[in-house]
């Protein structure tokens, strides 16, 4: 039976299977649930503290920050509410650097950082800070030896991510935090692509801040957090002027429904974490072994030990990548992030594991999620190999 005639007769509706998990996830219809009547009856505005319709809403709004500090380990009073992860990367590395400049004005980070991480460091360097990149080992982590070296007296925060976007791999962020708290600097990871998806906990990791984004873990899309530690406490200049809301950090009225959508989706990924997980390891782990066993040349970017269950990248060797992604239309994956597919360069997290000159043209992200099923993952095994099979013998000697 053919994808197409697959997904006819089932939820898709015609509509590609989808194993890009990584750039989005659906908004679990349990989340929606929960947000649609403070799109009704609900409507009320958070700040309006003198009527019911403004205390409903702020009780929503607290509800859910709790919600979200519970699934990494924080208190609701250290949670800010911000657009998504790029806004909280921004106002992490941006307001920390600037409220510290005088006495600091080193910041620490990683060559395979997500782009707005990146470019709020060259937007800092072009402020006259001093920025340190981190390469990583071919397997895709840091060495902690080289961080331990790279801080100095006057580093004032080290952003590294918790799970990489591109190949999944997972940071020592106990290590990583652990040498920051020793050397006096703050810790900020990215864990967008972590929370909701692995166990985190940010006293015993010992992270300063941390960045979560809502739309990578079955909430809604524009919503996002900033968890702020409050003891030892981190401070930082607002990006944004106004109100005073969120304990001044980012004013602005809340996106109530968003947020409440978030907190939901923080609730089950929390209960159903564990369960998932193991599903979808096993989903991942058949999708290579059912790869290796039809085609030659099928490569894994980074470690697979310390690997996001639900994340393979692999590199297709001798295949063009353009007619890949052209072969397997139906099928929706990634050949890179999302946030830079725009671009025709060659992914930077894989020139900075496999070196620039040896990044093969077909490199695939597989992010499987909630939603993906066993028969998902047998049509895509099949379709590959079929693509893979024609355009190798497609191409010239």
């Amino acid at each position: 039976m053919s994808g197409k005639e697959k997904s006819e007769t089932g939820p898709r509706k015609g509509r590609p299977i989808y194993l890009d998990y990584q750039a989005t996830t659906p908004t679990d219809p349990r989340v929606v649930e929960a947000m649609l009547p403070f799109f009704g009856e609900k409507f009320g505005n958070p700040h309006s503290r003198n009527h019911f319709y403004g205390w409903e809403a702020e009780e929503a709004v607290e509800n859910a920050r709790a919600q979200v500090a519970a699934i990494i380990g924080a208190s609701a009073k250290e949670i800010v509410f911000t657009s998504g992860a790029t806004e909280s990367n921004n106002l992490a590395l941006k307001g920390i650097a600037h409220f510290y400049r005088d006495r600091r004005n080193h910041i620490v980070t990683v060559v395979t950082e997500h782009k707005c991480v990146l470019e709020s460091c060259r937007h800092l360097e072009r402020e006259g800070f001093r920025v340190t990149y981190l390469p990583v080992k071919a397997d895709g982590l840091i060495d902690l030896d080289q961080l331990r070296d790279a801080i100095t007296d006057r580093t004032s925060v080290v952003s590294v991510m918790g799970v990489n976007n591109e190949i999944g791999v997972i940071q020592p962020l106990a290590e990583i935090g652990a040498i920051c708290r020793e050397n006096g600097a703050f810790f900020h990871s990215d864990c967008a692509q972590a929370v909701g998806k692995i166990p985190l906990d940010v006293e015993a990791m010992t992270i300063d801040a941390m960045s979560i984004s809502g739309h990578k873990l079955y909430g809604p899309m524009g919503i996002g957090v900033l968890y702020v530690r409050r003891r030892p406490r981190v401070r930082l200049e607002p990006m944004i002027d106004g109100g005073g809301q969120e304990r001044g950090m980012r004013s602005g009225t809340l996106n109530v429904p968003g947020i409440v959508g978030l907190g939901r989706a923080c609730a089950i990924c929390g209960a159903e974490m564990g369960t998932e997980g193991a599903r979808l390891a096993g989903l991942r782990d058949r999708l290579l072994a059912g790869l290796r066993a039809k085609v030659d040349g099928v490569v894994v970017n980074g470690s697979m030990s310390s690997r996001l269950p639900n994340n393979l990248h692999v590199s297709f060797i001798g295949v063009d990548g353009s007619a890949l992604l052209i072969g397997i239309g139906d099928i929706a994956v990634s050949s890179g992030s999302a946030c830079s597919s725009a671009s025709e360069k060659p992914s930077h997290v894989l020139c900075a594991i496999l070196g620039e000159d040896r990044v093969p043209s077909a490199s695939i992200r597989f992010g499987l999620g909630r939603f993906t099923t066993d028969s998902d993952i047998d049509y895509a095994i099949e379709k590959f190999t079929a693509v893979v099979r024609h355009l190798r013998e497609m191409a010239p000697v």
